[in-house]
């Protein structure tokens, strides 16, 4: 199969660098810095904690989808805030209905690719994966990818894409997409807010108030998506619904050690990846915290954390040139909301 990877960063330049590996007409496509890099460098990549491992990817690079006939499938690896201008903008060049794979965070991709695809297979992304700098990207497991549909009809087209990606990297399918994607969003709501307090980039300065609120925004979520009827979605390490309830419930002598442990494993999110180290201005925010917070209104669910973060974020992430809050600033603006 001919198979072009548009956007090259984390999970793109994983993804292309994986499937390089067993494929030979696996195809990148990206502009600017990240292109030239391409070139001229290819892919590196390498596991959290094996850095002295670093593996280099020849990859194969085009610069436009006009450069490769007969195009399988297309993997759209932009965020949230681009994906609109670039779902249109393929399908203005390309004749026919190669089958797309959505890989974004959130469930915004599931309204938004439908209106130009026919054959859309949507994948929610269950490892994190960072970029150092263009083309050098680091990440903590290899896989899994969540790969589903929306209703029935695409199931030949679903097994197809997990049939390839399978022999490269963890695929998982599911008739359960919405569910799959809801619950991760849930995790990614943490996003906002360590962004916000510039977590990994400054010393945190009170512990307690940064498990506080990360905990219950978590916690928040996941009775919004219940609420909504979400059903619960549990892939490999990722937190339950009752852990996420007892981090933020349960005396903090109780589940300190835990927080610590899983604190010790987060690396630096995709958002502070655009607000702080590329100082970009532009962010997931609204499609995820802020969705979130859409959702707690419709359905009558109190959600004061991610209400003051997400009005914070918009505020700081805002401004020309962001400085980290503190955790003692943030709890100040979260009480206002209690």
């Amino acid at each position: 199969m001919k198979v072009v990877i548009l956007g090259a960063g984390a999970i793109g330049g994983c993804l292309g660098g994986w499937l390089s590996e067993v494929y030979d007409e696996i195809y990148l496509l990206d502009q600017g810095e990240v292109a030239k890099n391409l070139k001229e460098k290819g892919l590196t990549l390498y596991k959290q904690g094996e850095e002295k491992n670093k593996k280099h990817f020849p990859v194969k690079v085009i610069d436009s989808l006009s450069d490769v006939d007969g195009i399988d499938i297309i993997a759209i690896a932009v965020k949230n805030y681009s994906l609109e201008a670039v779902a249109k903008s393929i399908r203005e060049q390309i004749k026919g209905e190669p089958i797309i794979i959505g890989l974004q965070n959130g469930a915004i991709n599931q309204t938004i690719l439908p209106k130009y695809f026919k054959k859309v297979v949507f994948s929610v992304i269950e490892f994190n994966a960072w970029v150092d700098e263009p083309c050098v990207i680091g990440y903590q497991n290899k896989g899994p990818f969540v790969l589903g549909t929306l209703g029935s009809g695409l199931e030949n087209e679903l097994k197809a894409v997990s049939d390839f990606m399978c022999k490269a990297v963890e695929t998982i399918t599911t008739d359960r997409i919405r569910d799959a994607a809801y619950c991760k969003m849930v995790i990614n709501l943490t996003n906002s807010y360590t962004t916000l307090v510039g977590f990994k980039y400054r010393e945190i300065s009170s512990m307690p108030l940064f498990k506080k609120v990360l905990s219950n925004s978590m916690y928040e979520g996941v009775k919004i998506i219940k609420a909504a009827g979400i059903k619960e979605f549990k892939v490999g390490n990722m937190p339950s619904w009752g852990k996420i309830k007892a981090s933020a419930t349960l005396p903090d002598f109780i589940t300190n050690g835990i927080f610590k442990k899983n604190l010790d494993k987060m690396v630096l999110s995709s958002m502070a990846q655009d607000i702080i180290q590329r100082k970009a201005g532009t962010s997931e925010l609204d499609s995820l915290i802020g969705h979130f917070v859409e959702l707690a209104k419709k359905y009558k669910v109190k959600a004061p954390y991610n209400e003051a973060v997400y009005e914070l974020c918009k505020t700081e992430f805002a401004k020309s040139a962001f400085t980290p809050m503190t955790e003692e600033q943030v709890w100040e603006a979260v009480q206002k909301k209690l």
